[in-house]
């Protein structure tokens, strides 16, 4: 494996959430992105070769860091080809010692790799030196574009987890056996021992993020729903038993009760539930698709008692109620009124629990920018940059002035926001559930002192629908 010289100049990419799934629920965003994000690597590779006294200098390789729920294995009903009563019962929240949870694992990584292949060529190939050719310097130090000489870049994808794929972090030679294809299939960088959750854990991130004063980690770990802190990243959450349970599973009870009288499109549009942002809104988004399909189709009743249904079975679960804390406000309290309010209200009640809970749980807020004060990178000034994922919402915020450097950096927090199809819950009278769809496609620079002109970041991002 290479190893890296304090010396070997190399920009660093920045990319997450791309919640790459196998088609069973929503789609992935399409390879398309990929083809596009390969042209802007080319053209950045060839900026970074601009040295800040103006001579072009290429270089030899570039870093990206995938930070976190790249592959989704969460969103796949292939795990629910079991039941609680079956001996095999398994679930991403399930023993991850038991001899069925690898082989389920293994299965639904199989299918996400496999249906977004054409989308992982194009990583293949950047990789491999195929996707990124720069021109030779000439003798006057300039980029010589007439030459026959190209000079292929490989890139060096470097996978950590978050909280829809972090179970490829789990030890033992079962999981090494997965990360072994999805190294291949992706072209990555890494070793098949776990995948890191934080940089500490890779020697070659530790030294990259040390080169580009950086700290970057996905996020999740600021989200109560999405990360147990008592147990730590190799345990699932609740938020991982409400996607499977309820989110994944409606529009099978759905398509299995009541498939020949709905009208057509509901169904494809119920698998949409993955892309909901916030996920607590999905009772919203069912009434919405059923006005959008139905108009006022008297089936939405039995729709919310199918919904009504699963969510109290998933209430039920020893695993959520374990995750239940007495005496005090938690996130299965919060989803009890979220869920089972539908029973006994209209879906435009529950707007408003939804939106207090939101508040509630995170202060009304997606950024995570006020966590990145605490970071004792941040504190020490180690750090100039402070990357999280997981909110799928990007951002750049400064933070305050490094002032103890002979020249004074200024600190900055980025949100990496995702690559991802997802419909948006209108602020405008939510009560209404109105969602926006749109794609969108994110990545972040970080460049060393001599790179590109002396530029130290930059970042990108776009939508489009």
């Amino acid at each position: 494996m290479f190893i890296h010289s304090r010396y070997n100049r190399s920009m660093l990419v920045i990319i997450s959430d791309l919640h790459l799934g196998d088609g069973t629920t929503a789609d992935s965003i399409s390879p398309s992105a990929f083809r596009l994000f390969a042209r802007r690597l080319t053209e950045t590779a060839r900026f970074a070769s601009l040295h800040r006294d103006g001579r072009y200098n290429p270089i030899k390789s570039l870093d990206v860091l995938l930070m976190g729920d790249i592959l989704d294995p969460l969103h796949s009903t292939r795990w629910l080809d079991t039941l609680p009563s079956d001996s095999n019962y398994i679930r991403p929240w399930s023993d991850t010692n038991s001899p069925h949870y690898a082989p389920k694992l293994m299965e639904v990584t199989r299918a996400i790799l496999e249906h977004n292949d054409e989308a992982l060529q194009i990583l293949r190939r950047l990789a491999s030196g195929e996707g990124i050719r720069l021109a030779p310097a000439n003798s006057k130090a300039e980029a010589d574009f007439e030459s026959k000489e190209v000079l292929p870049i490989k890139v060096r994808f470097h996978y950590m987890v978050g909280n829809h794929d972090w179970y490829y972090h789990l030890p033992g030679e079962a999981f090494d056996k997965i990360r072994s294809e999805i190294v291949e299939k992706m072209g990555l960088y890494n070793p098949i021992s776990p995948f890191p959750y934080n940089a500490e854990e890779s020697p070659i991130l530790k030294e990259l993020f040390e080169r580009h004063k950086v700290l970057a980690r996905h996020g999740d770990m600021y989200d109560k729903f999405n990360f147990n802190r008592e147990k730590g990243r190799d345990f699932g959450t609740v938020g991982d038993a409400f996607t499977m349970d309820v989110c994944n599973r409606f529009p099978i009870e759905v398509q299995k009760r009541y498939g020949d009288k709905l009208p057509n499109g509901i169904i494809d549009s119920l698998r949409k539930i993955a892309n909901i942002r916030p996920v607590l809104a999905a009772p919203l988004w069912i009434s919405g698709q059923i006005k959008q399909y139905a108009g006022t189709h008297p089936i939405e009743d039995e729709l919310k008692r199918v919904w009504d249904e699963i969510a109290d079975e998933f209430l039920q679960t020893d695993f959520v109620r374990e995750a239940d804390k007495s005496f005090r406000f938690d996130m299965v309290d919060a989803m009890e009124l979220v869920i089972k309010l539908s029973g006994r209200a209209t879906f435009a009640t529950i707007n408003d629990v939804v939106i207090w809970v939101r508040k509630k749980m995170w202060n009304g807020k997606h950024s995570l920018a006020s966590y990145a004060l605490k970071e004792p990178a941040f504190v020490n000034g180690k750090a100039h940059h402070i990357i999280y994922g997981h909110t799928h919402h990007y951002e750049v915020v400064p933070l305050g002035m490094n002032v103890d450097l002979p020249q004074p950096e200024s600190q900055v927090y980025f949100n990496s926001g995702t690559w991802h199809s997802y419909y948006d819950l209108a602020i405008q009278n939510p009560k209404e559930q109105k969602f926006v769809p749109y794609q969108a496609l994110t990545y972040l620079t970080f460049y060393t002192p001599e790179e590109h002109d002396g530029r130290r970041f930059e970042t990108w991002s776009g939508a489009y629908a």
